[in-house]
């Protein structure tokens, strides 16, 4: 009866410590939505800005805390965007939803759970860079990830001599 009662409260104890470390999570990833629709695309020649929480980077107009530098291109624009297309192609969980002549648009899910981020490409007309925004819909940090992901875009490009 003892063993009954200790194994009874092991797993007790396992599921209080399994809740908490939840909650944690969730205050950490899911206090509110940070994402609306209207802040996707080009607006005068920029990508929009961050929102005040952790899980955005973006190469326009930042703050230091959400910057990132936009890729350099030495290759004509459109290939430096079939490239780009074809780089984000592989990028696991990662699918394009639209694209311009100037414009990328892709959704990138995380493995465990699903959240989603919009990554958007911006490659203006008169300069030689792909300008990038990466951007959690929920949550107030992602942990890194935007920043990691268009980081192994930039490092992909680079390997390609773009």
């Amino acid at each position: 009866m003892s063993r009954l009662l200790t194994a009874f409260r092991q797993r007790f104890l396992r599921s209080i410590a399994f809740a908490i470390l939840l909650t944690l999570i969730s205050s950490l990833i899911l206090p509110g939505a940070t994402w609306a629709a209207s802040s996707l695309g080009v607006d005068n020649g920029h990508l929009s800005s961050c929102p005040a929480s952790d899980n955005c980077v973006v190469s326009q107009n930042a703050d230091e805390k959400h910057a990132i530098d936009p890729i350099p291109y030495h290759v004509d624009r459109n290939a430096a965007r079939e490239i780009l297309l074809k780089v984000i192609g592989v990028v696991p969980r990662t699918e394009i939803v639209e694209q311009t002549d100037n414009y990328i648009h892709a959704l990138s899910k995380s493995r465990i759970f699903k959240f989603v981020d919009d990554v958007e490409f911006y490659l203006p007309p008169n300069e030689s860079v792909i300008h990038l925004r990466s951007a959690s819909r929920v949550g107030e940090s992602d942990l890194g990830v935007n920043r990691r992901r268009v980081e192994q875009i930039r490092l992909a490009l680079r390997d390609l001599n773009i």
